[in-house]
Order: C-alpha cells, then sequence, then structure tokens
C-alpha cells in the first residue's frame, strides 16, 4: 500500500492544545455553513445497519499522533488520514487508566467500579469481570444480528481447564515461574470471548498467561521474554509465537474474516482489532526498528500505524469502507512519558527504567549525555502516564468514521467516554436499550453526526490505584491520596490548563464542594451526570 507521509515541523510548542480548543470553537461555527445531517437522514441511517470496525490500540498516548499533536516524532499517517476522514474527538475519555477496567467499560457501557474488580488490571486466570447474563458489546452486535469477530487481546477473564481439577498455577498473579504447568491443552476455555458474544476469537486472554486461544482452543503460547509456559510438560510441543509476529498475526486473521464477509455478502459484521501495541515489551520487527527518532517506542507506534493501515485498506479494496463505521481509540495512556533514541525501554516485566517522578508527578527521562536533543512526549502536553488519574493516564485520542454520513474533518469537543460506545452504536444495530442507556453510558449518536455537542456533562475517571476524579464540562477534580494517611484535593480548569498544572482547589471553593458532592453520588448508585441539550 502506499502511503503518504505528512510532514511536520518539530518546534517545540506545548500550546498545541490551546490552539486546537480555539481552532474547533470556530470550526463549529462554519459547520453551520456545512452539510451536517438533519433528523431525518440521521434515522434514516439507523434503519441501514452499517458494518461496524472497532480498533483498540494498547497504551497507546494522546500525543503519538500527528493529528492529536503537531510535535509527535512518530510518523502515524494512516491515522492521521482517518481523523482528517471523519470525527476527531478531543475530550475522550478511557476513562480507566489502565487495560482491563477501561475494557470492561467500553464492552460494557458500565464503569468497572461497578464489577467484582474494583480497581486494577486483570491477574492471571481471573474469572470473567463480566457478571452472568450480563449484555456485552459484541453480544448486543450478535442479537442484532451481526457477525461478530475479534482478534488481539481480552484481558477481561476466562476459566481455564486443568488437568489435576485445581486452579491454574499462576492464578491471581502477574508472575509465576511454574505458570499453567497444570492446564489442560485439550479442555475448552470458557467465560472469555465466545461466551461473551464473539462468533470467532483469535488472541491471548491476558498476555502474562502467554496462551493464545482460537475461539474455545489453545493453539500456541506467546514467546515472552519475561512471561512462560515452560513448565508445563507440552510445552515443547505447543506452537510458540514470537512476540514480533503477533501483531502481523492478528491482522492477516482480520483481513481474512473480512474477506470472508464480503465473500458471502450476508450478515453485517461486528470487528474488534485489539492489538497489543505499543505495550511494554516493545517487541518492534526488525523491518520497523529504527525508523523513528522516538526510540523503539516510536518505531512501535509507526508500526501500529502501517498494519491499521493495511486493514483500512482491506475495507477500502473489498468496497466495505462505505458500509462501515470505524471507531479508533487507545485503553489508556501511554506509559511513558517521554521517548527518544537510544532509550531502554523494552523491559519485559513491564517496570519502565530510566524514568523518575518528581514532587508535581511529571514524568521526565533522566539527564544524560547520551539523550538525544529529539525528545518525544506520547501523552503531549498532558500531565501524568497509564495508571494515573491525569489527563495523561485517562484521556484517549478516539476518531469514528462512516463515509458519507458522519462530518468529514471535525474536530469536537464534546465529552466522550469509552462507556458510551455501546449506547451510542445501538441505535445504528437495531438493538433498543433500556432508556437508550447502559449502565453509566448515554446515546451520544448525534455526536457523531457534529450535532449535540454538550451531550454529557461529567464522566468518572479512575487511576490503577484507585484514585477517582471526575472531569465536569471545563473542570477537573481528583482526589490525591498522602502518604501519611487521608486526602487531599486538585482542582483544574482544563480549558485554560490543559496540562493540569496550577491546582485551583483553594481559589474556587464551592466548586470544589460540589463536584466532590457530584462524584460521590455517582459512586454510591448509579449514574447522574448525563443530560441531553
Amino acid at each position: 500500500m502506499k502511503t503518504l507521509y505528512r510532514k511536520r515541523e518539530n518546534t517545540c510548542s506545548w500550546n498545541f492544545l490551546l490552539k486546537q480548543m480555539s481552532l474547533y470553537i470556530g470550526f463549529y461555527f462554519m459547520l453551520g455553513c456545512t452539510g451536517i445531517p438533519d433528523e431525518k437522514s440521521i434515522e434514516s441511517d439507523i434503519s441501514s445497519k452499517p458494518n461496524v470496525l472497532i480498533i483498540l490500540a494498547d497504551d497507546l498516548g494522546y500525543g503519538d499522533l500527528g493529528a492529536y499533536n503537531e510535535q509527535s516524532l512518530v510518523p502515524t499517517p494512516n491515522l492521521d488520514t482517518l481523523a482528517l476522514q471523519g470525527v476527531k474527538f478531543v475530550n475522550a475519555y478511557c476513562p480507566i487508566a489502565v487495560c482491563s477496567p477501561s475494557r470492561y467499560a467500553l464492552m460494557t457501557g458500565t464503569y468497572p467500579w461497578r464489577s467484582w474488580n474494583v480497581s486494577g488490571v486483570m491477574r492471571n486466570y481471573e474469572r470473567s469481570m463480566m457478571a452472568p447474563g450480563q449484555l456485552t458489546l459484541p453480544a448486543m452486535f450478535k442479537a442484532s444480528g451481526y457477525t461478530t469477530a475479534g482478534f488481539g487481546k481480552w484481558h477481561l477473564g476466562a476459566s481455564f481447564p486443568t488437568t489435576d481439577g485445581k486452579k491454574p498455577i499462576g492464578h491471581g498473579k502477574f508472575y509465576d515461574p511454574d505458570n499453567g504447568a497444570n492446564i489442560d491443552l485439550t479442555g475448552a476455555v470458557h467465560d472469555g470471548p465466545i461466551d461473551h458474544g464473539f462468533e470467532q476469537w483469535l488472541g491471548f486472554s491476558c498476555a502474562s498467561e502467554c496462551w493464545v486461544l482460537k475461539d474455545k482452543t489453545i493453539i500456541g503460547a506467546m514467546q515472552h521474554d519475561y512471561y512462560t509456559v515452560e513448565k508445563h510438560p507440552q510445552a515443547g510441543k505447543i506452537k510458540q509465537i514470537p512476540m514480533d509476529s503477533y501483531l502481523p498475526m492478528i491482522t492477516k486473521a482480520s483481513q481474512n474474516f473480512l474477506k470472508e464477509k464480503a465473500s458471502k455478502k450476508g450478515k453485517p459484521f461486528f470487528l474488534y482489532y485489539a492489538p497489543y501495541v505499543p505495550h511494554v515489551p516493545l517487541a518492534v520487527s526488525k523491518s520497523f526498528l529504527g525508523r523513528t527518532p522516538a526510540g523503539a517506542y516510536g518505531d512501535y507506534v509507526h508500526e501500529l500505524d502501517f498494519y491499521i493501515g493495511e486493514l483500512l485498506h482491506t475495507l477500502d479494496s473489498l468496497k466495505l469502507s462505505d458500509n462501515t463505521v470505524v471507531l479508533f481509540a487507545s485503553d489508556n495512556g501511554s506509559a511513558f512519558r517521554t521517548t527518544y533514541q537510544g532509550m531502554n525501554a523494552s523491559n519485559a516485566a513491564n517496570k519502565l527504567p530510566g524514568h523518575f517522578r518528581d514532587t508535581m508527578g511529571i514524568y521526565k527521562a533522566p539527564a544524560s549525555s547520551s539523550l538525544s536533543e529529539k525528545v518525544h512526549s506520547p501523552n503531549g502536553a498532558l500531565r501524568g502516564i497509564k495508571s494515573t488519574a491525569w489527563e495523561g493516564g485517562v484521556r484517549s485520542p478516539l476518531i469514528v468514521r462512516w463515509p458519507g454520513h458522519f462530518p468529514k474533518g471535525l474536530t469536537t469537543a464534546a465529552l466522550f467516554g469509552m462507556n458510551d460506545v455501546m449506547a451510542t452504536l445501538a441505535p445504528l444495530t437495531g438493538y433498543i436499550l433500556k432508556g437508550g442507556v447502559t449502565t453509566d453510558g448515554m446515546n451520544l449518536l448525534p455526536v457523531f453526526y457534529g450535532k449535540g455537542t454538550k451531550s454529557r456533562k461529567s464522566i468518572v475517571v479512575q487511576s490503577g490505584n484507585n484514585i477517582y476524579g471526575l472531569r465536569n464540562e471545563k473542570w477537573k477534580y481528583i482526589e490525591m491520596p498522602l502518604k501519611e494517611g487521608g486526602t487531599y484535593d486538585e482542582l483544574y480548569n482544563l480549558e485554560e490548563d490543559p496540562s493540569e498544572n496550577h491546582n485551583l482547589a483553594t481559589v474556587y471553593p464551592e466548586r470544589l464542594e460540589q463536584m466532590k458532592k457530584e462524584l460521590e453520588q455517582i459512586l454510591q448508585g448509579q449514574s447522574t451526570t448525563v443530560k441531553t441539550n
């Protein structure tokens, strides 16, 4: 596929987000003279049942894409083009800063702290986060007559069979030297993707478990540098899948699924493409190593963009693009504050060397004579990284495209959460949700059409270690813990201070108390923060 790379100036400017704010305000004014569909057009679309492709990156930063950060050192031509072809959200949230919980929000339309897993990511072999009978995104599509398929990363729990009837060795841990030694490789895996709405699945349940599933069957194991299944008696006989071949493997499987659907021309499809990229360890293939000035991390993001381009090109070549809604997002912010050539970033144990946290919570590269003059900031101007409740941990790039239906090249300031995806897409599938909402998500489909920019007023955000916050219009509140016990408050005006540098908690005490009260009400019961225009 021929790709045109867009040249970007690399002059340093941390005011990029502020510039965007003024740009999309003007853009909305211009839209009054352009072709935004009216209600009748939207009603017609709702009856058409388009295909849906969701692309969920793993630990990709808000500032990695050129479309979001003019200072990015990583070429992302395919995602930048996607943004030009559709609607780009600048206020979209995971809204949880680690993998499993944010995927739960996407799959159920529910905040993860309402599940049994109140905080943090899933550990090895833990049961499903979904309650029995709980509606999921793929189950909704399946019930609406769609063919459903997923490729890549699940990380929402599953039940593995064992040879001794006991729990899998390593259960509840991230690492165990004897991991999975009693797994029954001939048995079926239950309560995983297939039991929660997917008709086809290829990928792992959890990277640290290593096992790769095709539907309910274990077909191989990830050849991870840190996690291992070598103590299993059949480890030498099962297929070992190198980390750097996993991305092309699931891309090829996704392309084959699309080709099959195009040849049969039957039911519409829902395809979930969930690469394990750019999550550490950075398993960059040899052909992409050294391609960017942002180090191995930048190379990995660039490689991800290439394979997303291959997938989108397949949609085009099969003439499926015009009737396919594409939604791209990341499950949380990047784990890196900065990346650069020569960095040692592929730590297999998921612990990042060479970074420290100062008193303001800002992560920086250490002073070093070997540090390149060119430094990439994966989360752009946003403060914090993966696992934090600051914007760098919870704000996600989000792009939606449906040619001829959603506006082309629109940037929207509308507030949107991953927990809104199910309720927003439900009308397009013909599925009727009670009241048009999920537990914590609402139908924001008008926003995809360039309408209803203030449909959602607030959204809860959460760190990986149980720190909660609330985004309410332009305001952001976080309840931060103290080392000696107790908490202190942080309040930011994100419209004026997107980098969260100026704590206004003592300046606006009434606003602070209002947001604290609202957050507490949501945490104690059902969401009360969503409202329509």
